[in-house]
């Protein structure tokens, strides 16, 4: 038997209609599948019936794969693939396995010599580098930075210096809900010639992205609210 095809379904950022941001192969595709892989159930089903695609919920299969998800259940979610049917996976916001654990499914569907096809859509990472006006031509994503003060503070010194050895952008997400002590902690660790970009909720109606040397930067008032936030910087 054929296996079936693990389709990686973009979702979008924020709220609004997700047509704006979605290209047009992506409501096609849904269409065809009834087995998914998702993050999150709930948001996976929100993210479906915002879409609009006259089809039932209930009659959908979501099955999780998170940070809470262990290795030994990977083998399962490859099932209805090696079934021959065709999955999607999905993120909770953005493109499936970046900076999400979805790379997980994908890697072991690339070693059931399932096909992987990987769809067009916003991922704030991407766009971030885009919008910064810093080096898109070699930079890193580095994921969360410590928690621990001391801890967090080497880090971002040690990305830093990274930045100006190598001429290499450095980038890095936070909880929304700790952006605001990031943030202070990079006004505080980093060189006032680092520059500085904010990505914040991209490609929604308050998206905001702004880079500021540290110096520029202090003379500011940024106030996240909670906001999600891509950080960048370089030296």
């Amino acid at each position: 038997m054929k296996p079936g095809i693990l389709y990686l379904i973009p979702t979008p950022l924020g709220e609004g209609d997700p047509y704006l941001v979605l290209p047009a192969s992506v409501p096609g595709i849904l269409k065809q599948l009834s087995h998914f892989i998702v993050e999150d159930t709930r948001s996976a089903r929100r993210f479906i019936s915002r879409m609009k695609l006259d089809i039932r919920i209930e009659d959908l299969s979501f099955e999780e794969l998170n940070e809470h998800s262990k290795a030994t259940e990977i083998s399962h979610l490859m099932q209805p693939l090696k079934n021959g049917q065709n999955v999607g996976l999905l993120s909770e916001a953005g493109v499936p396995g970046v900076a999400d654990p979805g790379a997980l499914a994908v890697e072991a569907a690339h070693q059931s010599g399932i096909r992987v096809v990987p769809l067009v859509g916003p991922s704030s990472i991407i766009l971030t580098v885009m919008g910064s006006g810093l080096n898109g031509q070699n930079f890193a994503f580095n994921g969360y930075l410590p928690i621990k003060p001391e801890e967090r503070s080497k880090k971002i010194q040690m990305l830093e210096r990274r930045s100006i050895q190598e001429t290499q952008s450095q980038l890095f997400i936070e909880t929304p809900y700790r952006n605001q002590k990031m943030w202070e902690d990079l006004l505080k660790y980093c060189q006032a010639t680092t520059r500085i970009c904010l990505g914040c909720d991209l490609t929604t109606e308050t998206e905001w992205i702004e880079t500021h040397s540290v110096y520029e930067w202090k003379k500011r008032k940024v106030d996240f609210q909670k906001r999600p936030c891509v950080f960048m910087i370089q030296g």
